[in-house]
C-alpha cells in the first residue's frame, strides 16, 4: 500500500514538491503539525450528535476557532454549519433575505454583483431567491461607480444586497470600497463581502469593520485546511450583530420554515477538519497571521514586478501594485505568435510547475497567486520559468520554428516521449527536457503527454466493458 501510494504522488504535481500558483484559490502548503491531530480517535472517531457532556474537548476547540475567526474578520457573530464556500454563500445570502422578510421589506429580492466578483456570487443569489443585476467595472478593473449609483438609484426599493469580493477577482483593493458599503446601506440594502480572498486581509482589514454585514471565510483557503479533491471544505459564515439571529440553525431542533433559520448540514459542518485551522491559527498566532498576509503581498507584488516587461500585468490598484495574486495578460502574445494561455499552462509542467488559474476571469490570461507559502527560491524558479517560456514564444514569433513544431504547443514531455527512438520535432531533447539548467538536479516528469481536455469533458466515452460482455 505505501509504494502504490507513494507511486501516485511521484505522478503528481502537488504542494509537497512545487508551487501551486492558482489564483483566486489561495493554495496553502498544509503542515504535518496541523494535519496530525486529524486522525486521531479522539477527534476522527466522534459520532456529530453524540451528547453535549461527551464532546467536551471538542466544543471548547470550536468555541475557541469561533471566537478568533469573529476577531480576524471583525463581526459578531459566526457559523460553522457550511461545509464549503458556496454554502457559506448561501446561508449568508439567506441570512440577508429572512432580515428583509423579518422587517416586511417583501420586494427587497434584488443582488447587485460587480463583474469583478468571485464566480460562484450569482449562482449563490439566484439559489437564495434574489434577482441579479450586474454592476460593471472599469478597465483598472475597480468598480464602476458611476454605474454602481445607477443601477441603486433605479433598484433602490427592491435592492436587498451587494455581493463584493475584496479585494476583488481581479487581485486589486477598490479603494473606494467604504464609499460601496455607504451607498448600498443608505439605499437599505446589505453588503455581503465574499471571504476568498480573505488571504489578502487577515490581520490586515476586517471586512466587519469597513462595511460589510456579512462574510464566508474559506476555511480550505485560508486558514491551511487541504484545499481541492473534492472536499471536504469548511466555509463558515460571519454577521454583524443584526444579522446573528438569521444563522443557521441547529438541525437537533425543529425548526418551521416560518422561524426562518435554515438549516445547511450538521451543526459544525465538517467539524473533522476543524483541528487544522485550530492548530494554524493557534501556532500563528496574531503576529503571524499578519506576517503571512504582508508575505502574501509583497510575493504577488515580487512576481508582478519581475515579470511585467515579459508579461504585461492586466490590473494593478491606484499605486500600481496588486493585491495577493496577479493577471499576467497573454493575448497580445497570442495574437503575435499563436501561443496560448494552455500553452504556457503545458509547458509550465515540464519545469515542475503546476498552472496558474487558465483563461479566469478574463480569458486569454493566467492569474498567479504564490501565497505566503513559497519562500524565495521557489518564487525566482518560478519567475525563471516564466521569463524562459517569453523566450521561446519570441522564438516562434521570430521563425525559429513553428508554432506547431514549439516545445510550447508540445508540451509537457514525458519520459517516454524523451527516450524514444525517434525524435522528428524542431527542437532537441534537450529543450524539450531541461529548458533550464536547475532541471538537470531535480527533475519532475508528467506521466503523460497533452491531451484534448476540453473534448474529453464534452464527449464522454464509456471505457467499460459493454454490457454484453457480462452475458456469461
Amino acid at each position: 500500500m505505501l509504494r502504490y501510494l507513494r507511486r501516485l504522488a511521484d505522478r503528481d504535481l502537488a504542494l509537497d514538491r512545487t508551487m501551486i500558483p492558482l489564483g483566486s484559490c489561495t493554495m496553502k502548503l498544509n503542515s504535518t503539525a496541523e494535519m496530525e491531530s486529524i486522525s486521531w480517535p479522539e477527534f476522527a472517531g466522534i459520532h456529530p450528535y453524540v451528547p453535549a457532556e461527551q464532546s467536551a474537548g471538542w466544543r471548547e476547540l470550536i468555541a475557541s476557532l469561533e471566537s478568533w475567526l469573529v476577531e480576524i474578520t471583525g463581526y459578531s457573530a459566526i457559523s460553522l454549519q457550511p461545509n464549503a464556500g458556496s454554502q457559506g454563500e448561501y446561508a449568508g445570502l439567506l441570512a440577508i433575505r429572512r432580515f428583509h422578510l423579518a422587517n416586511g421589506d417583501d420586494a427587497r429580492d434584488l443582488c447587485l454583483i460587480p463583474a469583478s466578483a468571485h464566480g460562484t456570487n450569482a449562482a449563490s443569489a439566484v439559489l437564495a431567491g434574489m434577482r441579479v443585476i450586474v454592476v460593471a467595472n472599469t478597465e483598472s478593473g475597480h468598480i464602476d461607480m458611476d454605474d454602481l449609483r445607477a443601477k441603486i438609484d433605479a433598484n433602490r426599493d427592491s435592492l436587498a444586497a451587494i455581493m463584493i469580493t475584496y479585494p476583488s477577482t481581479y487581485g486589486v483593493y477598490d479603494d473606494d470600497v467604504r464609499e460601496v458599503c455607504d451607498l448600498v446601506h443608505e439605499a437599505g440594502g446589505q453588503v455581503y463581502i465574499d471571504g476568498a480572498n480573505m488571504n489578502a486581509l487577515v490581520g490586515v482589514a476586517k471586512p466587519g469593520q469597513f462595511g460589510g454585514d456579512v462574510s464566508h471565510l474559506n476555511l480550505h483557503k485560508t486558514f491551511a485546511i487541504p484545499h481541492g479533491g473534492g472536499g471536504p471544505g469548511v466555509g463558515p459564515v460571519a454577521v454583524a450583530e443584526h444579522l446573528a439571529p438569521y444563522l443557521p440553525g441547529d438541525p437537533r431542533e425543529e425548526i418551521s420554515v416560518a422561524d426562518g433559520v435554515p438549516v445547511v448540514a450538521t451543526l459544525f459542518g465538517s467539524a473533522g477538519v476543524l483541528p487544522i485551522s485550530y492548530a494554524y491559527v493557534a501556532m500563528m498566532g496574531g503576529a503571524g497571521l499578519t506576517r503571512a498576509t504582508q508575505t502574501a503581498l509583497l510575493s504577488a507584488n515580487y512576481i508582478a514586478s519581475r515579470l511585467r516587461e515579459h508579461f504585461p500585468v492586466l490590473f494593478t490598484g491606484n499605486e500600481g501594485l496588486v493585491a495577493h495574486e496577479c493577471i499576467l495578460d497573454l493575448r497580445e502574445l497570442t495574437a503575435a505568435s499563436g501561443v496560448t494561455a494552455e500553452d504556457v499552462a503545458k509547458r509550465l509542467i515540464d519545469f515542475g510547475f503546476h498552472a496558474p488559474t487558465l483563461a479566469f476571469p478574463v480569458a486569454g490570461t493566467l492569474m498567479v497567486e504564490p501565497t505566503e507559502s513559497e519562500d524565495l527560491g521557489e518564487i525566482e524558479r518560478f519567475i525563471e520559468a516564466m521569463i524562459t517560456i517569453r523566450g521561446e514564444i519570441d522564438a516562434v514569433i521570430a521563425g525559429e520554428f513553428s508554432i506547431e513544431g514549439s516545445p510550447l504547443r508540445n508540451a509537457p514531455h514525458p519520459a517516454s516521449v524523451l527516450v524514444s527512438d525517434t525524435w522528428d520535432r524542431a527542437y532537441p531533447r534537450e529543450r524539450g527536457a531541461f529548458p533550464v539548467a536547475r532541471l538537470r538536479v531535480d527533475k519532475y516528469f508528467p506521466p503523460v503527454s497533452r491531451i484534448n481536455g476540453a473534448f474529453g469533458d464534452r464527449n464522454l466515452v464509456c471505457s467499460c466493458p459493454p454490457p454484453k460482455a457480462f452475458a456469461e
